[in-house]
Order: C-alpha cells, then structure tokens, then sequence
C-alpha cells in the first residue's frame, strides 16, 4: 500500500511506516496529480484540495483528513468515483476550548470586561461549541446557545435564534462548519446586516472558517462601532489576509486555535484509525505528544496560571510582526499542551 502523507501532520511518520508498504510525504499544497496518480489513500490537512482535478484517474480509494473541517473535500466527486473520506470530528475540541478560556481572561484583564456579568452567544453548538460552553459556564458567563441544524433534528429547546443572540450578547464566536449554500449556509453568516442587528456591542470571535464572516463588513463593524472589538483565528483568503483586520483585532492569530499538540495528536491518531479501519490492517503504534518543558505551573490566580500554559498574545503579535509568514508560523507551530499535561500550584499574592 503506497500513502501520500502532509508532512507537517505531527507524531505521524513512525506510526504510518509500520502500517504502509511505501510513504511519500509533501507539502499540503504540493500534492499534484501525478504524485496522488499510484497512491492508494492520501492523508492531509486542509491546504490539500482533494476534487476531480487532483483525484481523477488515480489510484486513490482512501483519504483521511487530520481536522475537524472537510469542505476542502469535493465529497459528492469523492462519492461519485467511490472514495472513501474521513475527518476527524472533536479532534481539537478542547484545543480550540483552551483558546477561547485564555481569549476570554485576556478580555477581563486587558479591557475591563467583568466576565461574570456578560452574556455569550455560541454559534454552532458540535464538539467544539459544547466545550466552549463549558468553558464560558465555569468563568460565570451567562450562556446562549445556537445550532439550527441541531434544533431541527432534536427539536430541543436549548437553542437560540440568531437574532436573540445578536440582541442579548456581550460575546458572539463561530463554531460552524462551512456550508456555501443549502438551508444552513454559513458563508458570510456573519455580514453587515448581521452586524447592523447587534445591539450590545459585542466582541466578535472567529475560530471556525475565515468565510463564515464577511471581511469588508467586519472591518465597517470595527470603524462604525457595531462591535467593540473582534478576535479572528481564521481568514477569508488564507493565507493572503486582510492586513488592515490584522492590525484593528485585539487577537490574530494564523489559524492555530485547535493547534494544541494534544489536538494534533488526537487528529493524527484518529486518521491512522480510519486509514487501518478501511483497509483491514491490524497495527500497534503510539501517538503520544511531547511533555512541556516545565509541567509545573506556579501563580497567584487561576488567570495567571491559565496564561502560562497559553497566552494567545504571543501568536498574535508574531502574526501582526510578521504577517507574510502566515503559513511558516502555522506548519512549524511550537509545543502547545492543554491543561491536563500542567500541574499547578498556586500561591498567595504577597
């Protein structure tokens, strides 16, 4: 069996060799046909388009993608010419979790914002909303669900209209897949008569699909005032962005929120499990991240711990330094663990 491998995926070349006869691994935009043409399944990321163009008259029956998102996947040209596809759902929930818990400590300690006191809206309520919620929950916040497909199959009464979101929250973050079209179309969910409904002044947070908010309305938001600042993890033209929403976010980051080497490490093993799974293979690997470099967390607040094991300024101000190295600071992320991998101790302010 020939696979075709990203090779910024993590933790996965020792594992994929005892499984694979031969393995080619290539940047996620460099997969061309000619490469794919002898492979029989391909593991990528999301920079690898997997459509007719790439995948006709290949070999190719199998293609896992590391992320939680697949509308880089043609799946109705994949279900026409019989591949199989399979993603990795929840994957980096709790690492996108993690960036929202320390994004929204951030806003209480930098801008003054009492968290106990405001309300936030999640829009899309799958594994990564769901934790969010927690999330939110525990620092006190007041929490306001949407997820219309969710409503429609479960008919379940926790679920907000968007527009009951868009008048009662301080906060508002995207966790949508994207859906160009159809009745739960995402893109440009959020455009400029969306912002014109707002009615508390909201911080904007985005960590789903750059589309799913409309780049020139987000800008106007910012300058009329409709929000009073945003949070942007994921852009409209990746990795060409918008350099003047850069400089006016109070967080940019280069699409990492779910970059957590615990999330990476679910993703990479929940892939080898799909690949082994539909070819019938039986093999034992570990897919295990690397320990922090100090698993000792030492701080006078819950805050300042939490900071310590992921402050998003960081990523953000080698984004807004550095805005042509987009796609350079997310293939060679540095070691990120979640809190599981901490022990904490904290002490008395003096």
């Amino acid at each position: 069996m020939k696979v075709i491998v990203d090779n910024k995926i993590p933790f996965i070349k020792e594992a994929i060799e005892k499984i694979a006869d031969e393995v080619v691994y290539v940047t996620g935009k460099d997969f061309t046909p000619a490469i794919v043409k002898d492979a029989d399944a391909l593991i990528i990321r999301t920079r690898t388009h997997c459509n007719r163009e790439l995948l006709e008259g290949s070999r190719v029956r199998f293609i896992a993608t590391a992320t939680i998102g697949f509308d880089h996947i043609d799946t109705e040209y994949c279900r026409q010419a019989g591949i199989v596809w399979k993603n990795a759902p929840g994957c980096n929930s709790a690492s996108v979790a993690q960036y929202l818990q320390s994004t929204l400590l951030l806003l209480e300690l930098l801008k003054g914002k009492k968290l106990s006191e405001m309300t936030i809206g999640i829009v899309g309520v799958g594994n990564v909303g769901s934790k969010v919620a927690e999330v939110a929950r525990e620092l006190g916040m007041r929490v306001l669900l949407n997820d219309l497909p969710r409503e429609d199959e479960e008919g379940n009464t926790d679920f907000n209209p968007l527009q009951l979101l868009a008048e009662e929250c301080d906060v508002l973050t995207f966790h949508v897949p994207l859906y160009k079209e159809g009745k739960y179309k995402t893109f440009h969910l959020a455009d400029g008569a969306f912002f014109h409904s707002l009615k508390r002044c909201p911080v904007i947070v985005n960590t789903s699909r750059g589309e799913v908010i409309e780049t020139n309305a987000l800008l106007e938001a910012l300058k009329t005032k409709q929000i009073s600042d945003a949070v942007i993890d994921v852009w409209e033209n990746e990795p060409e962005i918008n350099l003047t929403l850069l400089n006016k976010v109070f967080i940019g980051t280069p699409h990492i929120a779910g970059y957590s080497a615990d999330g990476k490490a679910n993703a990479t093993r929940m892939s080898l499990d799909s690949l082994c799974d539909h070819f019938g293979i039986q093999a034992e690997y570990c897919i295990t991240p690397p320990e922090p470099e100090n698993s000792i967390i030492t701080a006078a607040t819950s805050t300042e711990a939490y900071l310590q094991m992921y402050d998003p300024r960081k990523d953000s101000e080698a984004l807004k330094m550095h805005p042509e190295h987009f796609e350079q600071l997310r293939g060679n992320y540095p070691l990120r663990r979640e809190k599981t991998a901490f022990s904490t101790i904290s002490v008395s302010t003096p």
